[in-house]
């Protein structure tokens, strides 16, 4: 059996210096990351700030993906934790609500080399030696690009209106419902469709429960890439460049044009990553997180995917 659990390094910088923070548990007398085990149901990224919330009263977004660690239980069972990095803004410390329990009893903030001589575990200096790294590249600090296809939708066949209007499935709208907490781990500002009703109904649960801005472009219809790819690549690179995280939401035949767009700001590994990508289910989404200030190499810091939950 696999246990799987989910969780972060929080960073932040105390008069220019990079903190992280440990908990302590006194059950187990330990120092450690936050981090949990998944509800059933639960994606991932959705476990991991819900766990860092419970753990230590803090709201965060997710940032790059550090590390996937596996280690044997006493049990015999194996262990896969995933671990992200995750800014702890002054916002985000203000409104910190912690309150000591069973689960963990204080927390510390500590510089990276106070924080490797306090933690109980080996293995948890690995994610924080990627930390450390991204930090001294300055990686650290990134913003996401989430391109998204539409969840599943009624068949082209069995569909007697025009493309624009095909909808979801039953199955599509759960799925819908379900990246709804997946696409706010991350933190996206803006929402970039496509204004075709299986695209503005995968959308619409985050847009109702988030604030965030909604843009509809036919560019990014199956038609408008098709009949218009250079603007439509144009379109993705504009607001690409723009501050704040941006989700992208599009069609199997509009991904390839999205993803060349994308592909521009990485280097030969990650367009053929994103190449790869073009394959994506419905309902499968591609995080590529982006530095804020990239230097003369790739602005491309990292990219991850997440598979649909449901599918039939």
């Amino acid at each position: 059996m696999i246990v799987v659990a989910a969780g972060a390094l929080l960073w932040r910088r105390e008069n220019g210096v990079l903190k992280v923070l440990l908990i302590h548990r006194d059950r187990y007398d330990d120092w450690s990351w936050p981090k949990g085990k998944l509800d059933k149901g639960e994606a991932i990224s959705e476990a991991a700030v819900r766990e860092i919330k419970e753990e230590t009263g803090l709201s965060v977004f997710l940032g790059v993906k550090l590390y996937e660690l596996e280690y044997k239980l006493d049990n015999g069972n194996r262990k896969v934790v995933h671990y992200w990095a995750a800014e702890v803004t002054d916002k985000a410390l203000a409104q910190q609500n912690f309150v000591p329990d069973e689960e963990v009893a204080s927390f510390e903030w500590l510089t990276v080399a106070e924080a490797k001589k306090k933690l109980t575990y080996k293995h948890d200096i690995d994610p924080l030696k990627l930390l450390q790294s991204l930090d001294e590249t300055d990686q650290l600090d990134t913003k996401p690009l989430i391109v998204l296809r539409h969840a599943k939708a009624t068949p082209r066949a069995d569909w007697k209106g025009g493309e624009s209007t095909r909808p979801l499935l039953p199955i599509g709208r759960v799925q819908a419902a379900a990246l709804t907490n997946i696409l706010a781990a991350y933190g996206p500002k803006t929402v970039l469709t496509s204004r075709w009703l299986r695209c503005m109904d995968t959308i619409s649960p985050f847009i109702s429960q988030y604030k965030v801005r909604l843009v509809k472009r036919s560019l990014l219809s199956e038609r408008g890439a098709k009949l218009s790819p250079i603007r439509a690549r144009k379109l993705v690179e504009k607001f690409a460049k723009r501050n704040g995280g941006l989700v992208i939401c599009s069609h199997r035949p509009a991904l390839p044009t999205i993803f060349k767009a994308v592909a521009a700001l990485g280097n030969d590994e990650d367009r053929e990553l994103l190449t790869q990508a073009q394959a994506m289910k419905p309902g499968e989404l591609y995080v590529i997180h982006l530095a804020k200030k990239p230097g003369a190499g790739s602005a491309i810091v990292a990219i991850e995917s997440q598979v649909p939950l449901f599918e039939d």
